[in-house]
């Protein structure tokens, strides 16, 4: 048996910030792989989409939130049990409407810590994203 190793899917993701620091986390409802972990919303990226069309696309769907404008900011490669994953993450600063939970999953606007059990890919950010939020 030969083994291969896959290409990773790339994954758009973003991290809404109010003013005060806080970000937009939503919970993985039942059914996907890592159910009742928290994240930062996003999806992957389909074929033709930028990584940027592909983040703006996913807020829509999930969250009835359109991203007017975001700065990519990092990018992470995670390799989880069920797939290898390219995250990248944009922060955005300029959205329009309020979170709707359009598919079941619950969201909370929160500080860096706080929410658990989080997303593995996710915890090493939290530190980077207070160096950010404290830098002015």
């Amino acid at each position: 048996m030969q083994h291969t190793t896959a290409r990773p899917i790339d994954v758009a993701v973003g991290i809404l910030m109010r003013p005060n620091g806080d970000v937009l986390l939503g919970q993985r409802p039942e059914g996907k792989p890592y159910a009742g972990y928290w994240e930062f919303p996003g999806g992957k990226v389909d074929p033709g989409e930028t990584i940027f069309e592909a983040l703006q696309r996913e807020f829509v769907e999930e969250l009835g939130m359109q991203i007017v404008s975001g700065e990519p900011w990092c990018c992470v490669e995670h390799v989880y049990e069920h797939a290898h994953v390219r995250l990248h993450f944009y922060i955005s600063r300029d959205w329009r409407g309020e979170p709707q939970s359009l598919e079941g999953q619950a969201f909370a606007w929160q500080g860096t810590v706080g929410l658990t059990p989080l997303l593995p890919a996710t915890i090493p950010l939290l530190a980077w994203l207070d160096q950010l939020r404290y830098a002015g």
